[in-house]
């Protein structure tokens, strides 16, 4: 059974930074592109980052840009997100998502861990 597993949300102040972490348990990584959403209460699940299964091609949301930056470690099963300039509109739980190529949706979603961001 495939299971992502994030890590590394916390409540930072405003301007801060923290590092996200997506384990995941799949058996071949590298099938897989990854991204990164967040959803806040009251609002719609929002895209943030998406990388490609050779971790080669990014891409953002655009409040994202700039600021946040995807990565993997294929050797580790792991996924990042790390997050700079930290805002409190960026409160929100994150979620990572593994997508199969070939896949039009996100195949696996993980629990998600919630940021807060105090300004």
């Amino acid at each position: 059974q495939v299971q992502l597993v994030e890590s590394g949300g916390g409540l930072v102040q405003a301007g801060g930074s923290l590092r996200l972490s997506c384990a995941a348990s799949i058996g071949t990584f590298n099938s897989y592109a990854m991204g990164w959403f967040r959803q806040a209460p009251g609002k719609e699940r929002e895209f943030v980052a998406r990388i490609s299964r050779s971790g080669r091609v990014t891409a953002y949301g655009n409040s994202a840009k700039g600021r946040f930056t995807i990565s993997r470690d294929t050797a580790k099963n792991t996924g990042y997100l790390a997050m700079s300039n930290l805002k409190p509109e960026d409160t929100a739980v994150y979620h990572c998502a593994a997508q199969l190529d070939g896949s039009v949706e996100y195949d696996y979603w993980g629990q998600g861990t919630q940021v807060t961001v105090s300004s």
